[in-house]
């Protein structure tokens, strides 16, 4: 009797240790493949950021610029306005009369208020040119997310306009009770 309780014990252990290298075989195999994957979304990594790194440098390098051509501005205004300065300073001590120092200083403060105009037209230039670069760089970084249905976004403007537009329609309602309320008072109080 012994004998086919052995015969048993040995087929289940035998069965055993093929489900033990099978399970043993299928983790690997799972973790491999996982492995697998894992490397191709790394390496599918390298070229957004190869393409951000380089969106980057066109960035640093339209904001050098522009902080280049703003300063380079700057000096200019603070040269041209000094030199302007010191040429009317000397023109004033020239002048003869009241009358020709009043209308110089006239002239001093328009020519003044134009420089102003056109230095700051000038910077607006520099930033706007700037803001153009530095979308052109960051858009050949990011990629274009799709576009959202136009009915859709349509809808829920609509949506979100019904609830306002009940809230005002409320509102006249309570004004229009109030001023039919207040009629017969008034009514009454002239006869």
């Amino acid at each position: 009797m012994q004998f086919p309780i052995a015969e048993f014990l040995e087929e289940q252990t035998k069965g055993l240790s093929e489900l033990l290298q099978n399970l043993t075989s299928s983790r690997v195999a799972a973790a491999r493949q996982a492995a697998r994957d894992s490397a191709a979304r790394i390496k599918s990594l390298n070229g957004r950021i190869r393409t951000l790194a380089h969106s980057g440098v066109r960035l640093t390098a339209v904001s050098h610029t522009a902080v280049q051509d703003i300063i380079e501005l700057q000096a200019e205004i603070v040269t041209s306005a000094l030199t302007e300065a010191a040429a009317k300073i000397e023109r004033l001590a020239y002048t003869e009369s009241v009358r020709d120092l009043a209308r110089m200083q006239g002239e001093v403060l328009a020519d003044a208020r134009q420089r102003i105009v056109d230095d700051l037209g000038r910077a607006v230039t520099i930033l706007k040119d700037a803001s153009g670069a530095a979308r052109k760089a960051m858009a050949s970084a990011e990629p274009r997310k799709p576009a959202t249905r136009p009915k859709a976004a349509a809808g829920r403007a609509k949506a979100a306009a019904k609830p306002a537009a009940k809230g005002k329609a409320k509102a006249k309602a309570k004004v229009r009770a109030k001023k039919t309320a207040r009629k017969p008072a008034r009514r009454r109080a002239k006869s």
